[in-house]
């Protein structure tokens, strides 16, 4: 399941971001991939666990994790610190596929990435290029999202960021270990709970509400790993 999250981060903590950013040092973004991936990455990133890249990663989790649509999506366990990217002058990350274990070096427990979620700082007419370009079984799909909105996605999928012809493509990317492993018992729960919502929305906490809520609730005790 791919979903668009808008406004995740307000457009003051967006300019915050940008003017942080704007002042630091980036390194080389294959520091954090493996052999396969360094072949296909040209980017730069900030350093894993630097000062600025920790404050910056704790807001953006923070936010993520007070927002109900990402919550009902995702059924976040735990979240990798986020790692903030720059893609400028033909820049790009070819196909691949991210690694199903990361282990932080801020001495946190190592974890099962389930879900990718990509955090866009640059509005799309900053820049040229630079779509993020999923694969999956209902075809290809080409990202390219305001500044503060999220995309979310399954770590399972084939993706790449295609080259930025000119501007700079600005963003924060993350991993997130589910509380349900599996992305069709994550999409079914999700569709559940929109629909409660709006049966709630409807008629309240009616008796019929009350079961569809039990329901989700069961299935979620029978899938979820804690």
């Amino acid at each position: 399941m791919m979903l668009h999250i808008p406004g995740v981060l307000t457009p003051e903590q967006v300019t915050q971001f940008r003017q942080r950013l704007a002042q630091t040092d980036w390194v080389d973004g294959r520091a954090s991939v493996g052999a396969q991936g360094a072949q296909v990455k040209r980017n730069r990133q900030l350093a894993e666990g630097s000062p600025l890249a920790l404050e910056l990663g704790e807001i953006v989790s923070r936010a993520l994790m007070a927002n109900p649509l990402f919550f009902s999506a995702v059924l976040p366990l735990r979240i990798l610190p986020p790692f903030f990217n720059s893609y400028a002058g033909g820049e790009h990350y070819g196909l691949h596929i991210d690694g199903a274990i990361r282990t932080p070096k801020n001495g946190m427990q190592s974890m099962r990435a389930d879900v990718s979620s990509t955090v866009f700082l640059s509005e799309p007419d900053e820049y040229e290029g630079g779509e993020l370009v999923v694969v999956d079984a209902y075809g290809t799909h080409e990202v390219k999202l305001p500044a503060g909105d999220v995309i979310v996605y399954p770590s399972s999928s084939v993706h790449q960021v295609l080259p930025v012809t000119s501007g700079e493509r600005i963003c924060s990317f993350l991993w997130t270990q589910s509380m349900v492993r599996e992305d069709w018992k994550r999409s079914m729960l999700f569709e559940l709970d929109q629909n409660i919502q709006s049966v709630r929305g409807e008629h309240g906490d009616s008796p019929a509400t009350v079961g569809l809520t039990g329901h989700y609730h069961n299935l979620l005790r029978m899938w979820a790993e804690m």
